[in-house]
């Protein structure tokens, strides 16, 4: 079964229902939140975390799919 295209489409639906939220944090950082992000928490990262997590996007992808058995979907 190819997850990822499933992954896509969920992503997909979030996206259009429950957006995101971007702003820049008090520490100068990048601070991503929101009904679309599925948890209570916003994510911090500074810029190039994101750059770097941005760029190992599809590794990130491919372990989700892999042990997506293993991982929670709440």
């Amino acid at each position: 079964m190819d997850w990822s295209a499933e992954l896509e489409a969920e992503l997909a639906r979030i996206r259009q229902e429950k957006p995101l939220h971007i702003k820049i944090g008090n520490k100068q950082n990048v601070v991503v939140g929101g009904p679309g992000l599925g948890q209570r928490f916003p994510v911090t990262l500074y810029a190039p975390g994101w750059v770097a997590l941005l760029e190992a996007a599809e590794d990130i992808k491919a372990f989700i799919e892999a042990n997506r058995e293993q991982l929670s979907w709440k």
